[in-house]
């Protein structure tokens, strides 16, 4: 019992960071889109990269704020509030952020897909990296 317990609680997690992650995609593709196509126009061929960057740092500040107050039980008990605990977040958003940065390249500037459909399955690759990397780090 105790275990089929632990299950759902693991899984409504899941679900709650799945919440957490779409808030945290929509940030960072809105981001990424309006930087791209209104703010940084005349940036040339860089202006992909730099938009990209900045949507995934406004991403990863809202997946924060949500995962500290909405999605891991283990931060109402003080996990992951701690500076230390902030800065292996970041950590683990760089390391989302270089798979993000090199997926973004990969799709858009080898394989000419449009990049917003390549934002969409870098964002699943990184998703899982995330999640997976902050429950164990942080929020055992």
């Amino acid at each position: 019992m105790d275990k089929l317990k632990g299950l759902r609680s693991l899984f409504e997690e899941v679900l709650r960071y799945c919440v957490a992650g779409s808030a945290g995609f929509l940030a960072d593709a809105g981001t990424l889109a309006l930087l791209r196509e209104v703010v940084l126009p005349e940036m040339g061929g860089y202006r992909l990269y730099a938009a990209a960057a900045a949507g995934f740092i406004v991403g990863l500040a809202v997946n924060y704020i949500l995962s500290v107050s909405f999605v891991f039980k283990a931060a109402k008990k003080g996990a992951g509030r701690s500076p230390g605990a902030f800065a292996v977040f970041v950590l683990i958003g760089l390391v989302g952020l270089g798979l993000t940065e090199l997926g973004m390249y990969a799709g858009t500037s080898l394989l000419r897909l449009h990049y917003l459909l390549v934002k969409t399955a870098v964002t699943a690759i990184v998703f899982f990296w995330n999640y997976l990397a902050r429950k164990i780090l942080i929020f055992k």
